[in-house]
């Protein structure tokens, strides 16, 4: 039987990961299957935290560049983070996952705030934490807001699923002549702009000495094979 390398592991899905098939919204066939394969860690024994970004209902910087109030737009993908991770949550407690969601903008009819203490004692008694609304703040992505939480409940990784194998030196979605990275340091990855996640979120992992494993969501079983520490996608640290 596998067994995983890591005790506490913060999960970093896009919120494209949840259309599936669609162009906008969220594919409740590919939340289920997102919600198990995290199961599958879940049953490892693994404290698992998860980030969910809102980028497949609303992209609120797209919407600050065509005119509406960066504030404002930002505000609302924080709700859409909100919508997909009650949607996670369903799709995980449907499968019996004890599933917590808790949000950096207040709406107690919904989920928990957040509240560091509160976050690791869910994780020491075994269900998963969301961490919705972003960090609360506008002018800051989910990406940051991972790195913020992950640092926050100590956790020993952050696992960014993509849609690509890893981090590449070119975009391979466009040039299929990129090559792949097996490892590459946080200094290396601000210095030539490589889009892993944005800088303040890999400045924050760096100061704070956290790794970042980047793989593809899209092959089975990858999420499960990165926890037991197998050779997967590229990992970024010093």
């Amino acid at each position: 039987m596998d067994k995983a390398v890591y005790k506490r592991v913060l999960l970093k899905l896009s919120g494209e990961a949840l259309l599936g098939k669609s162009s906008l919204g969220i594919d409740p066939d590919t939340v289920t299957g997102i919600a198990r394969e995290i199961k599958e860690i879940a049953n490892l024994g693994v404290q698992l935290g998860i980030v969910v970004g809102g980028g497949n209902i609303f992209r609120g910087f797209e919407a600050s560049t065509k005119g509406m109030d960066r504030t404002s737009a930002d505000y609302m993908g924080m709700l859409a983070t909100v919508m997909n991770s009650l949607a996670m949550q369903s799709a995980l407690e449907k499968i019996d996952v004890v599933t917590r969601v808790q949000t950096a903008i207040e709406m107690r009819e919904v989920a928990e705030p957040f509240i560091h203490r509160r976050a690791v004692r869910h994780l020491e008694k075994g269900r998963v934490v969301i961490f919705a609304g972003g960090t609360g703040n506008p002018y800051f992505t989910t990406d940051t807001a991972a790195s913020l939480r992950a640092i926050e409940i100590k956790a020993d990784v952050i696992l960014k699923a993509t849609k690509v194998d890893g981090v590449y030196d070119k975009d391979p979605m466009i040039h299929s002549e990129a090559k792949m990275f097996d490892k590459i340091c946080y200094t290396e990855v601000l210095a030539k702009n490589l889009k892993v996640m944005d800088a303040t979120a890999i400045s924050l992992c760096r100061e704070n000495q956290l790794p970042i494993i980047v793989f593809n969501l899209n092959r089975r079983g990858n999420i499960r094979r990165v926890i037991c520490g197998q050779s997967v996608g590229t990992v970024v640290e010093d």
